[in-house]
């Protein structure tokens, strides 16, 4: 007999399936057995009953995540309580066959089958690849999942292309020290902090690319929004007007990205009582007047024309108050805060670029970029940088540029802040930050 998924089990109402995955938890009540059996599609309700007596003596020494085979007729659940958190919660199947094909070796340190984890942080990630198997922490990646897919989607039906994009370059994209060094045979190399310098080349190639891939930041932080390697979900577009051209773009991608989860993953939404923006148009303000509202507002002031976690909060406050808005795009970020190659603005104080802030923090960075060859050479040494140390770089604008602009999107905050979760490790499959590069 064919296995059928736990899905598709309501289709089957009446007749003899097989069925295969992982005790979810084993219920005696009197002398029933119900055992929930989870596989990757839900978790549906099995009974044996005392008459099938090969199964019922099987299922007398299952434990949790035992892996087995089961065999038995589809019905229709008594009563009218369905439960919603299964995916087939109106049917059941009364099981006569039990082939337990795998079993743990060892005691589980985590009861996976709790609607919700109550474990320490560390816990959850030394255990990763137990604790993943929880519903609740699986929903995560469902809804990321969805992230990456609408992303995608809507980049390519935008007319941009998809491109891969190295991962050990020959020198820092950002400058600065927020690089990992490795050893590339006899040389050194370094693992790309941002795909920056490849998406501006496909700019000159195909006008419109895109990107997600893995970035490293070699930073020390000990943050809940923090991560040394997270996948990015990067853009590039050539003829643009101003860089108001690439919010116009990032914020339809967004709007795109919320209807979708919205639409994909209720059931996974539920699970965090999550509620999906609502669409409206996103605020955009400067800078330098989100530093007079934090001062007038609320007491708060900022050195260096920069802006911290704390402030980001609460300029996110201040739009959900008075725009209704959960996101809010800050612009005009002063030059000394941008790399070299961010288009100055006229006053030459002040770039073209923006942050989109998202409920407190902040999920992607973009803006123009430089196109003229002479004009980014001048950056580079002001930003006392060698022009020869980027030759290949410096080479895609000799042959010329169209002006230019993009953004990077960090998909793991999106999650983070969609589901309202801690910390944004629990958003990611298998975190490294400072101390963790296991499991």
């Amino acid at each position: 007999m064919k296995r059928t998924r736990i899905i598709d089990a309501p289709k089957f109402v009446g007749k003899q399936v097989k069925i295969a995955g992982w005790v979810n938890i084993r219920r005696d009540h009197g002398k029933l057995i119900f055992i929930d059996l989870r596989d990757a599609t839900g978790i549906i309700q099995t009974v044996i009953l005392p008459n099938h007596d090969e199964a019922y003596e099987a299922a007398k020494g299952l434990r949790s995540e035992y892996i087995i085979e089961m065999e038995g007729i589809v019905k229709k659940r008594p009563g009218e309580s369905k439960n919603e958190k299964m995916s087939t919660g109106d049917v059941e199947i009364e099981a006569d066959v039990i082939k337990v094909i795998s079993k743990p070796e060892v005691e589980s340190p985590v009861d996976i089958s709790e609607e919700n984890l109550n474990i320490h942080l560390s816990t959850l990630l030394d255990y990763r690849s137990l604790t993943l198997r929880n519903e609740k922490i699986k929903a995560i990646f469902r809804v990321y999942g969805d992230v990456l897919k609408s992303f995608g989607d809507i980049m390519r039906d935008s007319g941009f292309q998809e491109i891969k994009t190295p991962k050990i370059v020959n020198a820092a994209t950002e400058g600065g020290a927020n690089f990992f060094k490795i050893k590339y045979f006899d040389r050194d190399a370094y693992l790309a902090q941002s795909p920056q310098f490849y998406k501006q080349a496909g700019v000159g190639i195909f006008e419109r690319v895109f990107e997600i891939g893995s970035v490293f930041r070699a930073e020390p932080h000990y943050t809940t929004r923090h991560v040394n390697e997270y996948i990015g979900m990067d853009a590039e577009m050539g003829f643009i007007d101003n860089f108001s051209d690439v919010m116009d773009a990032l914020e339809s991608v967004i709007w795109h990205m919320m209807k979708s989860v919205e639409n994909n993953c209720k059931q996974d939404l539920l699970r965090y009582g999550a509620e999906v923006p609502k669409k409206k148009a996103i605020p955009r303000i400067k800078l330098s007047e989100a530093l007079e509202i934090l001062k007038k507002e609320y007491g708060k002031e900022v050195e260096n024309e920069d802006i911290d976690p704390e402030s980001e909060r609460l300029i996110c406050q201040w739009a959900k108050e008075k725009h209704g808005s959960d996101f809010v795009f800050l612009t005009h970020y002063p030059g000394h805060s941008r790399p070299f190659y961010t288009m100055p603005s006229a006053d030459g104080k002040y770039t073209e670029t923006f942050d989109l802030i998202f409920r407190g923090i902040e999920i992607a960075t973009g803006g123009q970029r430089i196109h003229n060859y002479e004009q980014l050479v001048a950056s580079m040494k002001k930003f006392g940088l060698k022009p020869e140390t980027f030759k290949d770089y410096l080479d895609i604008f000799r042959w010329g540029m169209p002006p230019h602009g993009g953004w990077g999107l960090g998909s793991e905050r999106i999650v983070q802040q969609l589901l309202g979760l801690k910390s944004i490790k629990e958003a990611v499959l298998f975190p490294r930050d400072v101390k963790r590069l296991n499991p």
